[in-house]
């Protein structure tokens, strides 16, 4: 028997939210023991051994997965959520969408200046809302040591605009189209 990989556990829902669309579901990856295991030793792999103050998640898959590893690394976590969210004061980010905008927000006393930060999130498309949560953390005066996404649709482009950023780049599987 085939070892699985954290692809095959991953399922695919076609023209989910609507046509067109192949939705790249990871919450079959998430209900399966040995997947969410595989999944976040493979996240953190690339950070092993280094110094990380803290894990970044984006909302909302972005908790789970962040939780998850900054567990394992030993380290705090930090939430970046959607506009109106976080009780405290914050700082905004806006970010484009296919029609229109959209802004995250991150706490303003969330970490100290300096600290070594790594972003997690299910899954890279355009590198919208990764962008905009470097920015936020970067705001903080945090540095971003690397981004660790599940899924890479390497066709939407994040990963070439993530890369433009210098940000070191770590994806567990690639699916074609959208």
């Amino acid at each position: 028997m085939q070892k699985k990989t954290v692809q095959d556990y991953i399922r695919t829902i076609p023209d989910f939210p609507h046509a067109g669309i192949m939705f790249r579901d990871v919450t079959t990856l998430f209900a399966d023991a040995r997947g969410m295991r595989l999944c976040v030793d493979q996240l953190l792999a690339p950070w092993a051994g280094e110094e990380i103050d803290a894990v970044a998640g984006l909302e909302a898959r972005g908790f789970i997965l962040g939780g998850a590893v900054a567990h394992q690394l030993g380290c705090g976590f930090v939430p970046i959520r959607k506009k109106g969210k976080l009780p405290g004061a914050t700082y905004e980010q806006e970010y484009a969408l296919e029609y229109g905008t959209a802004a995250v927000e991150v706490h303003r006393d969330a970490l100290p200046a300096g600290a070594r930060v790594l972003l997690v999130d299910d899954l890279l498309a355009t590198g919208g809302t990764a962008r905009a949560g470097i920015a936020l953390l970067e705001r903080l005066g945090a540095q971003v040591v690397g981004c660790a996404f599940v899924v890479d649709l390497p066709e939407l482009g994040g990963r070439k605009a993530l890369e433009a950023m210098n940000m070191q780049i770590h994806t567990l599987c690639d699916f074609e189209g959208e």
